[in-house]
């Protein structure tokens, strides 16, 4: 079986839309990044990979209503596709995977 590869800033990105639901945009996806991560996002470092994401089919867009919060401008919606769950359910159980390998010592907990 040929494995789908995404770099850490793409499944970053693929997960963060998923848990977003149906509030992911750039914006809203940068801002929980920075969050989840601690660490500086660029904008348009996210915008390029959700591009991306959609042109590998993992993600889909649609275009919301305009808001007068935004200008009358519109927000870009995206949602995982189940292309793009059978990916990160692959990512995850490769990592599963390695994680399982790992000798106790260096066995991490969340505490």
């Amino acid at each position: 079986m040929k494995r789908t590869f995404l770099g850490e800033f793409e499944e970053i990105v693929l997960l963060t839309v998923a848990s977003l639901r149906e509030n992911a945009y750039a914006v809203t996806v940068t801002q929980e990044l920075e969050t989840k991560t601690g660490r500086q996002v660029g904008f348009s470092s996210v915008h390029t990979t959700l591009q991306r994401l959609e042109e590998k089919a993992y993600l889909t867009s649609v275009m919301g209503g305009a808001t007068a919060e935004r200008g009358g401008r519109r927000k870009r919606f995206f949602m995982v596709t189940a292309l793009g769950q059978k990916v990160l359910s692959e990512v995850k159980t490769v990592r599963d995977e390695l994680w399982s390998t790992l000798p106790s010592e260096f066995q991490l907990t969340n505490g």
